[in-house]
């Protein structure tokens, strides 16, 4: 018999993976076995942290807010939750990250808004 000689695809597949992670050290980027771990492992953390990165930015925002509004007692006497309680109760649809970005760039503006809530 004549001798078969395997075909392209299975390097290709090889190649597109050694591509992702070409930047990874040593091994992680030269055996082939590693290399279909750590692309596992990459995807898996890519996918865990996009929530995570959602959470942290949340508890970013509210404790800048706490922060802006504690800061100040003399013109606002309360602390961020009963800050966000006056505002959906009276339907004030800011959320948290205008809210923040509020807090540091203009605070005399959150300043009379809880002002204006507590009235």
């Amino acid at each position: 018999m004549t001798r078969i000689k395997r075909g392209y695809i299975a390097r290709k597949r090889r190649t597109k993976i050694r591509l992702f992670t070409s930047s990874f050290r040593g091994a992680h980027s030269r055996l082939t076995r590693t290399i279909t771990q750590e692309k596992i492992k990459a995807l898996v953390s890519a996918h865990r942290d996009r929530d995570r990165k959602k959470r942290d930015f949340r508890r970013l925002w509210i404790s800048r807010i706490n922060a802006v509004i504690r800061e100040n007692r003399q013109k606002v006497y309360y602390s961020y939750s009963r800050l966000m309680y006056n505002l959906y109760k009276k339907q004030l649809l800011l959320n948290r990250k205008i809210l923040a970005q509020i807090a540091i760039l203009n605070r005399n503006c959150l300043y009379m808004i809880s002002n204006e809530i507590i009235k």
